[in-house]
């Protein structure tokens, strides 16, 4: 599985001083993210405001598809407080990785976080990018098989709940779905149905 190459001591922070940011940088709050090249080394560190304020800065998340023995699929709601497309329905885990962290540390935190499941079996499917006008996310994708109890994170998500398949391709490009989940369903549907 590909994973994050970190350096053996403290990535640079970003964005760099330069003749239109010259003197100090300054001290980031918040979420510090890994800025990596696509094979996954990582070359530095920024705040989440930063790397999705349109500087394209590449930076890795982790999705993770639950899948049951009947091919429902668990989807979250995203809460109506998201700047970004709140209300539409996800991918059932989605977060950031922070710097530091390996893939898998970071699907474990943000599972355990988004909809409270601690103890699963992650398969990886792949990674791509994804890059729109505000963003450049390396994303790497796992999934489940299973029907586990769920605890959404309402902070985080408003609901979840179970998906068809037939359901899920009937939404599709009507302003349910996010575009990001509407694009790596079609990606990796076959792999998820091969699962079970």
């Amino acid at each position: 599985m590909l994973d994050l190459i970190y350096p053996s001591s403290p990535a640079p922070l970003y964005p760099r001083p330069s003749v239109d940011n010259p003197g100090k940088q300054p001290v980031p709050g918040g979420e510090i993210l890994p800025l990596v090249e696509p094979g996954g080394l990582v070359y530095g560190q920024a705040s989440r405001a930063y790397c999705h304020n349109g500087s394209h800065v590449l930076h890795p998340v982790v999705h993770l598809h639950i899948i049951d023995q009947y091919s429902q699929v668990y989807l979250q709601r995203r809460s109506l407080s998201k700047r970004l497309l709140p209300g539409y329905w996800d991918t059932a885990v989605g977060g950031h990785v922070s710097y530091g962290e390996s893939i898998l540390e970071a699907l474990f935190r943000e599972t355990a976080e988004e909809i409270g499941l601690t103890a699963f079996n992650p398969v990886a499917l792949g990674a791509y990018i994804w890059e729109t006008e505000r963003d450049n996310e390396y994303v790497f994708v796992h999934a489940m098989v299973g029907h586990p109890c769920l605890h959404p994170n309402v902070a985080e998500v408003s609901e979840g709940r179970w998906w068809g398949i037939l359901e899920l391709e009937e939404a599709m490009g009507k302003n349910i779905l996010t575009p990001n989940f509407e694009s790596e369903f079609r990606r990796i549907k076959d792999r998820l149905l091969a699962m079970l």
